[in-house]
Parts: structure tokens; sequence; C-alpha cells
């Protein structure tokens, strides 16, 4: 696989309300844990929309593997133009930083926000330039990476397209890794 798709909960989704936030490290160490492997197995583009919580903290997770594996590179595909518009400055700062430190940036449609449809558009347009996805995601616990979900089973029922999931389960262990590792 070359060209992985990340995406995940928002950080409202997660009770994240802040980027000091605990779960945050959590979540960046599954992610460096799941990226880091499948770049040793030949992984050289992440993609993401840019959206707020796991897609920014991914974005920093490549930024990481960068200076391990300077081959990895991250584009950002928003669904449209000045998607940040309404966030507030501390989320504006973050996502300026990653779209500065991004290989690729670009807009699916070249238009502001108009309608539902556009998130639709850039489901289908991440999962068709990708040749898999990475979710962190617990289908137990619904939340808006559930879209992305299900066009991706839709590719997956017609042809190999990994699915990895990142659950709450995977998230307890690194939670007990790191408490078991300070004995």
């Amino acid at each position: 696989m070359k060209v992985l798709t990340v995406t995940g909960y928002k950080p409202f989704e997660l009770g994240i309300f802040n980027e000091k936030h605990q779960g945050i490290t959590y979540i960046k160490k599954a992610l460096h844990k799941k990226l880091q492997e499948l770049v040793e197995n030949g992984l050289e583009w992440v993609l993401i929309s840019g959206q707020l919580g796991v897609e920014i903290w991914a974005a920093e997770v490549v930024f990481d593997l960068q200076l391990e594996y300077p081959e990895l590179q991250l584009a950002v595909l928003t669904p449209f133009l000045e998607q940040e518009e309404k966030w507030n400055d501390v989320n504006k700062e973050l996502y300026e930083f990653v779209l500065s430190q991004a290989d690729y940036v670009d807009s699916i449609t070249k238009k502001k926000y108009e309608s539902p449809a556009q998130f639709r558009l850039k489901n289908q347009f991440l999962v068709e330039k990708s040749e898999g996805i990475c979710l962190v995601y617990d289908e137990e616990h619904e939340g808006s990476p559930k879209y992305m979900l299900e066009t991706a089973k839709k590719r997956a029922e017609r042809e190999e397209y990994p699915i990895i999931m990142v659950t709450s389960y995977d998230l307890q262990d690194i939670v007990d890794e790191e408490k078991f590792s300070s004995f």
C-alpha cells in the first residue's frame, strides 16, 4: 500500500476540548505505531481532509515520522475552500501550520461550503484516491467517521481495500502499556 487515507473522530466527539488533553497523546501513539509499520512496508502518502481531531493529529504524526522516513508525504485535500473560516484562532493556527508543512494541499470542490454533498464528495474522493484507510473509530460509539467508513466498506466489497481500525480497545492497550512501563 502506497497511499493511505487517515480519518477519525473530531475532538468534541471524544470529549477533547484543548490540545493538552492526555487522550491526544494516546491517539498519536496508536497512529504512530500503525503508520510506522505501513511506512516500513512501502507507504508513501498519507491523505487527510484537514478536519480537526484525528486528521490533524495524524498530520503531526506524519511530520514526526518524516524525520526518520523523509520519503513519507502528506496531502491535505479539503472538502471545500476555507473550511477553517469559522474555527477559533487556536484551531486556525494549528490548521495553518499543518497546511504549511504538508507536501500537497488542494480543495476537492473549488468553492466555499455550499452543502453537505461536499462532504460526501470528499469521502468518495479520498477513498478512491487511496489504497486503504485507517480510521480512529469504534463502531460501538458512532460519530462522523461512520460516513467515511461506509464509503470505504462499499469499495472493499468491490475490490481489495484494507480498512484499518484503531478502536477504543487499541487505545486502552496503549494506556495500559504506558502505565506498565512506568513501573
